[in-house]
């Protein structure tokens, strides 16, 4: 696997992040972990310092504020590129993603370029969510599969392993979703490149301190964006059945 970071992004998780930063080094001691931080007025970001003070495996990328998810991943892609890193792991600070499953993703992606950390394959478990939250996911993963045809049960799963050199094959720069379609977006990218992407079943359990950073717009911003990928790559695909001509 050569090195690998987890990108850990935060805002206002103090509660949360000793404890997942502590279970990672545990699970897979040979890692690195970046604490992404956009800014906490909690004080996560100070919380981040005094852990790479006491572990050098540990290393905190200061942002100036909220800019949503996916540009603290793509900070976070840009970091582990310039320190010569070969792969980064998306993680959640809430403790939603078991630090414990990571072996088994790790694990995959010796075959893989895109390991995805999947809610919705055999073996999988959703712990504590209301029965509208378990609609919701299925039903919006159901609908990106079929919407953008694409092989994959959780497009909008967050818990994954990236090769660098799959992330090398795309435009990171062409990315624009800031929330959760962010993983749909990359996902559909990686897959249009042709890299070969698995899915791993875990264990997710829905936060038990801090507030969720989930809210009506970030569904909304998901569905249309997949609605219009959709269409587009419908275009796409049309325009290059038709002879001498190309998008």
């Amino acid at each position: 696997m050569g090195r690998v970071l987890v990108v850990v992004p935060t805002y206002n998780e103090a509660d949360n992040l000793t404890g997942i930063v502590d279970r990672v080094r545990r699970c897979t001691p040979t890692v690195d972990v970046l604490v992404a931080d956009d800014n906490s007025p909690d004080g996560t970001g100070a919380l981040a310092d005094d852990l790479a003070r006491a572990d050098d495996r540990v290393h905190v990328l200061h942002r100036q504020g909220k800019d949503g998810l996916g540009a603290a991943y793509l900070a976070g892609f840009a970091w582990a590129r310039r320190h010569g890193y070969d792969a980064v792991v998306e993680m959640d600070a809430d403790g939603s993603h078991a630090p414990e499953d990571l072996p088994a993703l790790l694990d995959a992606a010796r075959d893989a370029d895109v390991v995805i950390g999947s809610r919705w394959r055999h073996g999988a478990r959703v712990l504590n969510w209301p029965w509208r939250r378990l609609l919701l996911s299925r039903g919006g993963n159901l609908y990106a599969r079929w919407a953008l045809r694409m092989p994959v049960s959780d497009a909008t799963g967050g818990y994954r392993v990236y090769r660098l050199r799959a992330l090398d094959r795309v435009d990171l720069a062409s990315v624009s979703s800031r929330g959760y379609a962010f993983q749909v977006e990359l996902s559909r990218l990686l897959h249009r490149a042709g890299a070969r992407m698995v899915e791993v079943p875990i264990t997710f359990a829905e936060r038990e301190r801090g507030a969720s950073k989930m809210s009506p717009w970030i569904v909304l911003e998901a569905l249309w964006r997949i609605t219009a990928w959709g269409l587009q790559d419908r275009r796409w695909t049309r325009r290059r059945a038709v002879p001498g001509r190309w998008p």
